[in-house]
């Protein structure tokens, strides 16, 4: 099983090269915490961190 990377510019949790959702290959291995956004527009917490789309993401990169 790969290991789970976080992009440095959208906070995206993805395994593979080059983030899904932006297209960036920065990326780090080690990330804290942990969100599941299922419906950005209501979400409080998807506010606070910038987030519009559906997805895991990382609360925190390092």
């Amino acid at each position: 099983m790969a290991k789970q990377k976080a992009c440095k510019v959208c906070n995206s949790i993805y395994e593979g090269e080059k983030c899904p959702k932006c297209g960036s290959k920065e990326s780090i291995e080690g990330f804290k915490g942990r969100i599941q956004v299922l419906n950005p527009e209501k979400s409080e917490i998807a506010k606070k961190l910038n987030i519009k789309d559906k997805g895991n993401f990382a609360i925190k990169t390092r």
